[in-house]
């Protein structure tokens, strides 16, 4: 794969910690994987808001077609950036020690009517789908890339139907006797 559609960065990949890249990594990684020309920095919505809204209102004159903003905890950050961009916002839930992610959750999917971030899974999962999306949001205008996720999805479907699970026969018959 990996055949960059340009050195312009086009993704920016921003989180809230660097606790957080244990996360966001995963979104690097898919990004990295399509050959995405992308960024990754940390920007705190509560400790740079500065910064933040800096960078949120120059995303589009930058070129930026996505931004991927993880967080953990109030995770105010993808809201706060939807809010001074109309770059696209997917908003990655970011795992807490406490309550695993669902404050995060919560804080990302609960946007008020007309700033949207488009909202997905808590974690890794989350991260690589925001990924994706951002991939295939690319890949509308991009042949080559259109092609590349074709192919990496084709690739999936077959790993899953290779999988195979242990015999179950010796597992699941019943002992003589016994239901």
């Amino acid at each position: 794969m990996n055949a960059a559609i340009t050195t312009e960065i086009k993704i920016g990949v921003l989180m809230g910690s660097s606790s957080d890249w244990d996360t966001m990594q995963h979104a690097v990684a898919i990004l990295q994987e399509f050959g995405i020309a992308h960024e990754a920095r940390v920007v705190s919505a509560h400790r740079m808001p500065d910064e933040m809204f800096i960078y949120a209102e120059a995303a589009a004159s930058r070129g930026l077609q996505a931004i991927i903003a993880g967080a953990g905890g109030a995770a105010h950050l993808p809201g706060m950036l939807a809010a001074k961009t109309a770059v696209p916002v997917l908003g990655v839930p970011v795992p807490s020690k406490h309550l695993q992610g669902v404050d995060s959750l919560h804080s990302i999917v609960q946007m008020p009517k007309g700033i949207p971030v488009a909202t997905f899974a808590i974690g890794a999962a989350g991260a690589a789908n925001a990924a994706l999306f951002a991939v295939a949001m690319l890949a509308n205008n991009n042949a080559l890339l259109r092609t590349q996720l074709d192919d990496y999805r084709r690739r999936q479907t077959e790993q899953a139907k290779a999988m195979a699970l242990p015999d179950l026969q010796a597992i699941t018959k019943p002992a003589a006797g016994r239901i």
